[in-house]
């Protein structure tokens, strides 16, 4: 399981079924290193196959930031052939998050630019502190986003807001991407935490089956090529031969509350 996994540049903890992972690397701001995101990858995947695993929050250490971007130092001499496998890498990575059938949180916690953002905004719901921030500042260096931020922006906020703030640099607030639907929720610093658990801990008590199947569905919506309708179709007929559909009918009809299988 991931808790016992020891890893360079995140922690991993395991509490009541959630799954917190917590970049690791304060003095840089928790700046994003290709290892930090190979890291996120693992614990992320590990997840999926632990059954005691309902939910995860990815969240950064310290009160400063989630992650400040990427860490620049690391790629400022790579060759155009290296920074395409960074970028495709690190889509990889993000995809991993977002395909996630067990719901994952961001608990954004102080800046989140560049990668940092982008690590945020593939994660499947977003709390912010009160002192968060989020940006895509990367035309300062001379670059577009290579992580999804310029598709994902655009999803989640609409193309013309994203596009202004894509093309200008800008770093937004709390309350500002909170208007804009960037992220779900704003809370005190000492709250974030605890909020994110409590979220997930109401979605652990609904079918796990249920849970996967609306991201898959809900993800389907982006995807090129792909009839989202059609996949809610499938999934929920596939459904219906589930433990998890014959616990949650039965629950129903006998007036007590489920408690489901995840099969």
């Amino acid at each position: 399981m991931s808790t016992n996994t020891v890893y360079a540049n995140i922690l991993t903890e395991l509490q009541e079924g959630i799954l917190t992972i917590t970049l690791n690397r304060e003095t840089k701001l928790n700046a994003l290193t290709l290892g930090t995101l190979q890291e996120i990858r693992a614990a992320v995947q590990s997840a999926q196959r632990d059954p005691l695993v309902k939910g995860i929050i990815l969240t950064g250490s310290g009160q400063k930031a989630f992650a400040a971007g990427a860490d620049i130092s690391e790629f400022a001499h790579f060759t155009e052939d290296q920074a395409t496998r960074m970028s495709a890498d690190g889509h990889d990575v993000m995809n991993t998050i977002e395909n996630s059938e067990k719901p994952v949180i961001a608990a954004v916690n102080g800046f989140a630019l560049g990668g940092g953002c982008e690590l945020a905004m593939c994660c499947h719901m977003r709390i912010a502190s009160e002192n968060a921030k989020f940006g895509q500042p990367e035309v300062n260096l001379g670059v577009p986003p290579g992580y999804g931020g310029t598709q994902r922006l655009i999803q989640l906020i609409g193309k013309g807001k994203a596009i202004e703030l894509l093309l200008t640099g800008d770093a937004i607030d709390a309350q500002t991407a909170l208007n804009l639907g960037l992220v779900n929720h704003v809370v005190p610093q000492e709250e974030l935490i605890a909020r994110s658990k409590e979220i997930l801990q109401k979605i652990s008590t609904k079918s796990p089956v249920a849970v996967g199947k609306v991201i898959k569905c809900v993800n389907d919506f982006f995807r090129p090529n792909v009839n989202g309708m059609q996949r809610e179709i499938y999934e929920f007929g596939e459904s219906f031969i589930t433990e998890d559909f014959k616990e949650g009918t039965d629950a129903f009809l006998n007036k007590r509350k489920p408690n489901f299988p995840g099969k």
